[in-house]
């Protein structure tokens, strides 16, 4: 397959890259190689966000799309036929500050200013997302678009301060159509192919050229969103000769729903997307959403990516498998389906065959008669692993359990159902006595180990204090409501100062 460079606009013109490591970095490239040293490095795993960077590309209608994300994890060969910003480019015709950058002057939003380019671009992208006549956004959406950045010095208060008074400025111009017509002018070519030294890329452009790549090269290494294979580069130092790309797969990114009874997620779907479709029918995951990973993370990963990397603490599995949902496989021309809890057979092991990916997720939208929460315990509510995540799906008869799914990350070598406990309830009153059997029965379910997040006591203990909490909001007579339950649903009253 003939090769050729990577390509991509970066300061308003065309980079031709052909001698980088496939692994490089975006933001290894920006600060070494173009010497373009604003965005900064901090952690390299995606945790603090001082490389926050926006990409933008087009979308199927042949429009804009920006995502701010780290640059730390991302690879230099995924910004093929993207656009990329970092802080210089904010810089003003005339010389003068961003509306944005003059906020966080005016409001005092910096100190040591090492965090400070990193919030700047997190908030670019909120700048140039919300309308300009709409009321100036609101704490909940700043806190999730700043969900990713980190800042040891100022504290958030100034920095707040400034993301709601940054429309007040005079308005900064961007020409979303000159830079549409630059991304239009280099999406000609073939796909992809690009080598160097022993390392080969692809990015494939269909899902045809996708299963055939896969079956040619199985033991390649899908990438969709970095947002784990980056740490494997920047931490693990790990050698990975081949990668197949599956950014630019248009049909990996279709979501919608098939007639009344599934929602499809393509593979490639960005976890923003993806969970935005599903609370449309499921709104219980509200909370699951804004604290899966960081707003930048959830721009970068996919749901699909999430799902086939089978990791025993991601935080949408559970969720899925209490949901019912299923996973579509392709190999070649043929595509299966299966149950998403018979994909995990061991850890980092699934089902899937050599030459095997994930094309998509079939998700029941139908709820009727079932009710569902999901909980998550770590360390911050913002952005971090899980020690425990549960998810809980019962559907009545009455005041009888008809059906119940249990699922839990943490807890085990993989996501995996409590089949003990949800035996126990089947056919049951749904009622303290019942409650309380299940939970014992969790004991036979899982047998969890110690690790830095928790220890092995605590999350048995935890996980049966989940099921509890999710009968208590659920039970037939006098449920408790969120905010009598968690400390995080109570509207925060401030007290005054008493003379």
């Amino acid at each position: 397959m003939e090769t050729r460079p990577i390509r991509f606009i970066y300061r308003g013109q065309v980079q031709e890259v052909t001698q980088s490591p496939a692994t490089q970095t975006v933001l290894q490239y920006i600060r070494e190689d173009l010497h373009c040293t604003g965005t900064k490095e901090g952690c390299a795993e995606g945790d603090c966000g001082a490389c926050t960077v926006m990409v933008g590309e087009l979308d199927g209608d042949q429009r804009l799309q920006l995502r701010a994300v780290n640059a730390c994890i991302q690879l230099l060969p995924t910004l093929d036929g993207k656009v990329l910003y970092t802080v210089e480019d904010l810089r003003q015709a005339d010389g003068s500050l961003h509306p944005v950058q003059q906020a966080m002057v005016d409001l005092h939003g910096a100190q040591c200013g090492f965090c400070t380019p990193g919030f700047i671009m997190s908030l670019w992208g909120l700048y140039l997302s919300h309308p300009q006549d709409a009321p100036p956004p609101t704490r909940a959406q700043i806190d999730d678009v700043l969900s990713g950045n980190l800042c040891r010095c100022t504290g958030y208060r100034p920095i707040i301060d400034a993301a709601q008074a940054m429309h007040r400025y005079p308005r900064a111009h961007f020409d979303r159509d000159a830079v549409e017509k630059q991304l239009r002018a280099i999406q000609s070519g073939p796909m992809l192919a690009y080598r160097h030294q022993d390392q080969t890329f692809h990015a494939p452009r269909t899902l045809d050229e996708l299963a055939h790549l896969r079956e040619q090269f199985p033991q390649a290494r899908i990438l969709a969103g970095s947002t784990d294979i980056g740490l494997w580069v920047t931490k693990q130092f790990r050698n990975l000769p081949h990668l197949i790309y599956i950014g630019r797969v248009a049909e990996l990114r279709e979501l919608a729903p098939t007639g009344q009874d599934d929602l499809y997620i393509g593979a490639g779907v960005l976890l923003n997307d993806a969970f935005d479709a599903l609370l449309n029918d499921h709104p219980e995951l509200t909370e699951l959403r804004q604290r899966f990973a960081s707003f930048p993370i959830r721009n970068a990963g996919t749901l699909g990516g999430n799902v086939a990397n089978g990791s025993p603490i991601g935080d949408s599995m559970p969720a899925l498998i209490a949901l019912r949902t299923r996973v579509m496989l392709r190999k070649g021309e043929r595509v299966r389906i299966l149950p998403l809890e018979d994909l995990y057979l061991a850890y980092q092991k699934t089902a899937m065959e050599p030459g095997e990916f994930v094309q998509g997720l079939l998700v029941p939208r139908n709820k009727s008669g079932w009710q569902l929460r999901t909980y998550k315990l770590s360390k911050r509510f913002d952005q971090d692993i899980s020690a425990v995540c549960a998810a809980f799906a019962i559907e009545l008869d009455g005041t009888r359990v008809r059906q119940a799914r249990i699922a839990f990350g943490g807890m085990a070598a993989t996501p995996k159902r409590a089949a003990h406990a949800e035996l126990a309830l089947h056919g049951q009153p749904w009622d303290e006595n019942s409650v309380q059997a299940a939970m014992q029965a969790l004991q036979q379910d899982y047998q969890p180990l110690s690790d830095m997040r928790a220890s092995s006591q605590y999350r048995s203990q935890t996980a049966a204090n989940l099921l509890y909490r999710f009968y208590l909001e659920t039970r037939p007579d006098t449920p408790l409501r969120p905010d009598q339950l968690s400390v995080f649903a109570r509207p925060q009253v401030r007290q005054e100062a008493q003379p």
